[in-house]
């Protein structure tokens, strides 16, 4: 969890709204639609769009949409649930496209 008085690391790409915290980053070593993208295990400011069942590269999982509260933009998914048990140490992470990510300094 991050220290209070910390600032949030990453924003929306679009709108800077705060995000999520360096440390809340999992890792930077997955694929999404437009490449590269993060695993966060907490992000803020963001709206859950609905649950759908999806085939991804690693398996079938239960995602829901996240999108900026401020601007709307997708910004990738939170994992629901997965299917295969080898994959259950994702649910409840985010990931986040690293193309709509700002980095704050």
């Amino acid at each position: 969890m991050a220290e209070s008085g910390d600032r949030p690391s990453y924003s929306c790409g679009n709108c800077r709204n705060p995000l999520a915290f360096h440390s809340d980053l999992l890792s930077k070593a997955f694929k999404a639609k437009s490449g590269q993208a993060y695993m966060f295990s907490h992000v803020m400011n963001v709206v859950l769009g609905q649950k759908e069942d999806r085939q991804l590269i690693t398996g079938k999982y239960t995602i829901a949409g996240i999108f900026c509260s401020n601007c709307r933009q997708e910004l990738g998914w939170k994992y629901v649930r997965a299917f295969d048990p080898a994959q259950r140490y994702k649910e409840g992470n985010f990931i986040v496209e690293k193309l709509k990510l700002a980095k704050e300094y």
